[in-house]
């Protein structure tokens, strides 16, 4: 495969928690697959990951967050009309401000969920690997907020 059937995304998102419970959605995959993960979208040109990961929680959630800290990237592979694609995901973990609104088209529900069923409900394992790393984190910084925004 040649270089120009390459593409390169990035894109960020978000983990947030609030007593005991996560925000999850549920939407469809590319192969239209129903999935239950994290809200997480494409960098519009001149955002940062910051500013992109806390414009599509609130895009997908309705709820506007505060980042805390960054959490472990994540990287995978995928096929696009038959071109290859790397996604690069940064990830935040946030804690929820306000419900400002509704979720967009994109998304079918949006659940808070208390963490031990959001581990079984999640479809993918990096999405359960970086709800182990959210709490954590949660715990290193003991309850304390302190934004990176």
């Amino acid at each position: 495969m040649d270089a120009s059937q390459l593409i390169f995304e990035f894109s960020a998102g978000g983990v947030v928690l609030r007593e005991g419970t996560v925000l999850v959605i549920r939407a469809r995959d590319l192969r239209g697959h129903m999935v239950w993960s994290f809200p997480k979208g494409n960098l519009n040109e001149h955002e940062s990951s910051p500013q992109a990961a806390l414009r599509e929680v609130e895009e997908e959630t309705g709820w506007r967050c505060r980042i805390e800290t960054e959490l472990p990237r994540s990287q995978y592979w995928f096929q696009r009309e038959g071109r290859r694609v790397k996604k690069t995901v940064r990830w935040f973990l946030m804690t929820p401000v306000q419900q400002i609104g509704q979720h967009d088209a994109e998304v079918e529900e949006v659940a808070w969920v208390p963490v031990r069923e959001a581990m079984v409900r999640l479809t993918y394992d990096s999405d359960r690997e970086l709800l182990r790393c959210a709490g954590a984190a949660t715990e290193e910084r003991g309850g304390a907020h302190h934004p990176l925004v």
